[in-house]
Formats: structure tokens, C-alpha cells, sequence
């Protein structure tokens, strides 16, 4: 069982299935990563069909704590991605669940 998968890991399964060079395969998979970071650059928002969508959040400053010092800290504001997964991958995941 893998429990992280690389874009490596990726460029080598579309290598096994379909022959393309290992070459060809990294740069595929870069490609679609890269598109994805520039479209959420663009619109904030990428909806992959049957997969999921992966949405800009903004994060408001907010103060902190260092757990180990106990002072407090101020953290800046920042964007982050969120993801939310599709329906059809919702339900594939819990398929085992409804028997």
C-alpha cells in the first residue's frame, strides 16, 4: 500500500500503461500540475471532472502560540489550497460502508 505518491510515481504507472518514454511521461505529469497551479493562480478555483475541486482560501492573521515556548506569535495572512473530493470519488470511497 502506498501512502504518498509522487509525481514520479505517476509519470511510471502512465509509462507501464500506455509505453511512452519516461521522458515524455515526467513531463505530462508536470504539465497537468503546472496547469493546475496556474489556474488556481488565475481563477482561485480548478474543477477536475470526477475528481475533485481545488479551491484558493485566504487566511486572515491570527495570533499563535510557539507549543514548546508558550509565547505567543503572530502568523500572517496566507493562502492556502483547499481540496474537496467529487461525488463519484466520495462514493467509491465509500462503497464498503453501505453493504
Amino acid at each position: 500500500m502506498i501512502s504518498n505518491i509522487t509525481r514520479d510515481d505517476i509519470a511510471e504507472y502512465i509509462n507501464q500503461e500506455f509505453g511512452l518514454t519516461k521522458k515524455d511521461c515526467n513531463d505530462f505529469v508536470n504539465e497537468i500540475i503546472e496547469e493546475i497551479i496556474l489556474g488556481l493562480q488565475k481563477n482561485n478555483i480548478v474543477k477536475i471532472h470526477n475528481f475533485g475541486t481545488f479551491k484558493i482560501k485566504s487566511k486572515k492573521s491570527r495570533l499563535g502560540r510557539n507549543p514548546k515556548t508558550k509565547k505567543e506569535v503572530m502568523i500572517s495572512a496566507r493562502n492556502v489550497v483547499s481540496f474537496i473530493p467529487s461525488k463519484h470519488i466520495l462514493k467509491k470511497l465509500n462503497l464498503n460502508f453501505n453493504e
